[in-house]
C-alpha cells in the first residue's frame, strides 16, 4: 500500500509515523515544499528573542533521521501542483523535475498561508512573516543587524510573542491590532492586563487602528498607519492571521468551505481515499457549533493520528474530535490562556449564558508567593454547562485553564467543578482551588444565591440603582464610581437603615475589590429586602474592562458619600 501525505510538520507527520508504526509494508512518501519537514514552528518567536539560540534546535527531524528511524521517504523542496482524484495522482514540481506520483490513500495536510493584506509596500525585504525557520533567522539577522525599531501588525498569539521577544533584544516595538484589545479571542476586560503588561515591557500598543502603507527606504521602513501616525521601522512582522492552504486541492473538486477542506468525523474528503488534516480543514466548535478552520498544533498532531488510524485500521479508528481550542502565551510576566467560547462566539450562536469573573490566589494565599489569577467563565444560563474560560496571571494559569479544557470536553456542568479532587499543598494550591471556587460562585449564580451585574452595565445603573462601595474607606479613598455610596461590608448590618434612605427605592448594585466582600454584602441585602446584586469581579474588573480611561472616571473627590 502506498500511502502518500501532502505536508510535513505537525498533522502530516503526525500521521506519516503512526502509520508507520501501524503497518511496516506500507510505502509512505511525505511531500513537502518547504526546507523543513518537521520543526517546532511554536518556537520561531523564541528563536527570535534568543531564547532558543540556534535555529538548528528547531529541527525536530530530518528527512535522514525520519528514513532511519521509520522508514519514511521525506521529499522536501517538493510541491504538489495538481491533484487527480479519479486516477488517484499527484502531479509534483521539484528543481529538478516535474513528475507523476500515484498513491492508494492521500493525506492533506498543507496547512496555511499568512494573510497579507492588499498594504502597498509589503514586498518591502524588511517586512516578514513568521511562520518558517528562514522567517525567524531572517528577522533574527535583521536583529543582529542593530535594528532599533519593530511594528508588529497583529496581536494575536504569534503577534504578541514576536512583540516580546524583540522587545527582550532591546527594540522599541510597536503592536499594531485592528480590534479594539489585544489577543482579539479573549475577552477585553482580560485582554487589558496583557496591554499593560507589554506597556511594561516598553511596548506601544496601537489598537483600533489599521497599517494603510509601508514606505520602503533604502535601509529602514515608515508604516503609516489610517489615522496618519508614522511608525520608523528597521524590520516588520506581519501577523494578521492565516488563511487554509488548499487551491490546488479544491481546483480538483476537493470540497471546501470557507476555503478549508471539509472532512467527515473521521478526516475522510470528498473524494474516495483522500484524507485531510490540520489548519486547512474546517472544524466543528465543540461548544457552539461554529464551523471553521482551527490553527492550532495540538488539534493537528492528534487528527493527524487518527486519520492513519482510519486508513489503516477503519473498523476501530476513533473520530476525530471537534475542537475546544485551548491556547496559552507568555507576555513577560504574564500567563494568558483561552479555552471553549469567548462571548462574541456565544452571542453569534445564539447561546444564552452567564459570565463569571474571580481573582484567587494560584496558591494558599497565606504561603509566601502567592499570585493572583484573573479568571473568567462562562456558563449556559439553563443548565450551567461549563462553555468557556480564560484567565491571566503570572502563576497557576495554564494548569486551572488545562482543568476547565478537559471538563469542556467531558460536558461538565458548572457544578461538577465543585467535586474535582485537585491536587493540594500549599506551594500547589488551595484546599479550595480556583477552579473549585469558580464552581461554587457559577453554582450560586444558578440558583439564585449570588445575582451579578457587569461592569459594561454601569452606565445605565448609575441612573438607575444606588451603587454601593462595601470596600474599605481606605480603598474607596484611592478611586471609586461617582456619586456610590460607600459602607463597608463589616458595617453593612448595623447601616441597612441609611443604605434604604440613600437607595430611595432604587435597586442597589454592591460592589468590591473582587467580588468576594459585594457577594457577602449582597446576601444581607437581599434577606433585608433589597434589589440587589454584585459586580462580577469587582473593582479588579470593572478598572481592567474601562482600560484607560479608569483614572479619569473613578473619582477620589467625593468624600461626603464616604462612609
Amino acid at each position: 500500500m502506498r500511502i502518500v501525505i501532502v505536508g510535513g510538520v505537525g498533522g502530516g507527520m503526525s500521521a506519516a509515523a503512526r502509520a508507520r508504526r501501524l503497518d511496516e509494508s506500507a510505502e509512505i512518501i511525505v511531500l513537502d515544499r518547504g526546507e523543513h519537514v518537521s520543526f517546532a514552528g511554536c518556537g520561531l518567536p523564541y528563536h527570535l528573542g534568543g531564547e532558543i539560540e540556534e535555529a538548528d534546535d528547531l529541527l525536530v527531524q530530518t528527512p535522514e533521521s525520519l528514513r532511519a528511524a521509520l522508514d519514511l521517504d521525506v521529499r522536501t523542496g517538493h510541491e504538489v501542483i495538481g491533484l487527480d482524484t479519479a486516477a488517484q495522482t499527484l502531479t509534483v514540481r521539484s528543481a529538478a523535475a516535474t513528475e507523476t506520483v500515484g498513491y492508494d490513500a492521500l493525506v492533506l495536510s498543507p496547512g496555511a498561508r499568512a494573510v497579507r493584506p492588499p498594504i502597498p509596500g509589503l514586498d518591502s525585504p524588511r517586512a516578514r512573516t513568521l511562520r518558517t525557520v528562514a522567517d525567524a533567522t531572517a528577522l533574527r539577522q535583521r536583529v543582529d543587524d542593530g535594528a532599533g525599531h519593530a511594528v508588529v501588525l497583529g496581536a494575536g498569539f504569534i503577534g504578541l510573542e514576536a512583540a516580546e521577544a524583540l522587545a527582550r533584544q532591546g527594540l522599541a516595538v510597536t503592536v499594531v491590532e485592528l480590534a479594539d484589545h489585544v489577543l482579539p479571542p479573549l475577552e477585553r476586560e482580560v485582554a487589558a492586563l496583557v496591554t499593560a503588561e507589554l506597556e511594561r515591557l516598553g511596548v506601544t500598543v496601537r489598537t483600533g487602528v489599521a497599517a494603510t502603507a509601508v514606505e520602503a527606504g533604502d535601509t529602514d521602513d515608515v508604516v503609516v498607519l489610517a489615522d496618519g501616525s508614522r511608525l520608523p521601522a528597521d524590520l516588520v512582522v506581519l501577523s494578521v492571521g492565516v488563511r487554509p492552504d488548499t487551491e490546488v486541492f479544491a481546483a480538483a473538486g476537493i470540497e471546501t468551505e470557507r476555503g478549508a477542506i471539509v472532512v467527515d468525523a473521521h478526516g475522510r474528503t470528498s473524494a474516495d481515499g483522500v484524507w485531510a488534516v490540520g489548519d486547512a480543514t474546517i472544524s466543528t466548535d465543540a461548544v457552539t457549533g461554529a464551523r471553521r478552520p482551527v490553527a492550532l498544533a495540538g488539534p493537528a498532531n492528534r487528527a493527524g493520528r487518527l486519520v492513519a488510524d482510519d486508513i489503516l485500521r477503519p473498523g476501530s479508528a476513533r473520530p476525530v474530535p471537534a475542537t475546544v481550542g485551548t491556547a496559552v502565551v507568555r507576555v513577560g510576566e504574564l500567563t494568558a490562556a483561552t479555552t471553549g467560547a469567548n462571548r462574541a462566539a456565544l452571542r453569534a450562536g445564539g447561546i444564552a449564558f452567564h459570565t463569571l469573573h474571580l481573582h484567587p490566589s494560584h496558591h494558599a494565599g497565606w504561603f509566601p508567593g502567592a499570585e493572583q489569577i484573573h479568571l473568567v467563565i462562562h456558563f449556559r444560563a439553563d443548565d450551567g454547562l461549563l462553555l468557556g474560560a480564560q484567565a491571566v496571571g503570572r502563576a497557576g494559569v495554564d494548569k486551572r485553564i488545562d482543568v476547565l479544557a478537559t471538563a469542556i470536553r467531558a460536558g461538565m456542568e458548572v457544578g461538577d467543578l465543585i467535586d474535582l479532587d485537585l491536587a493540594y499543598a500549599p506551594p500547589y494550591g488551595a484546599a479550595k482551588d480556583p477552579v473549585n471556587l469558580a464552581g461554587m460562585a457559577a453554582s450560586n449564580v444558578l440558583d439564585g444565591t449570588l445575582r451579578i451585574w457587569h461592569a459594561e452595565e454601569l452606565d445605565s445603573l448609575r441612573a438607575q440603582a444606588l451603587v454601593l462601595d462595601v470596600r474599605s474607606r481606605a480603598e474607596f479613598a484611592t478611586g471609586h464610581v461617582p456619586g456610590s455610596v460607600n459602607v463597608p461590608h463589616t458595617e453593612l448590618r448595623g447601616r441597612l437603615a441609611e443604605v434604604r434612605g440613600a437607595a430611595a427605592g432604587r435597586p442597589v448594585r454592591a460592589l468590591c475589590g473582587s467580588g468576594v466582600r459585594s457577594h457577602i454584602a449582597h446576601r444581607v441585602l437581599a434577606q433585608a429586602g433589597f434589589d440587589s446584586a454584585s459586580l462580577s469581579g469587582g473593582m479588579l474588573t470593572l478598572r481592567a474592562g474601562l482600560g484607560p480611561v479608569a483614572d479619569e472616571l473613578l473619582t477620589t473627590h467625593d468624600p461626603a458619600l464616604a462612609g
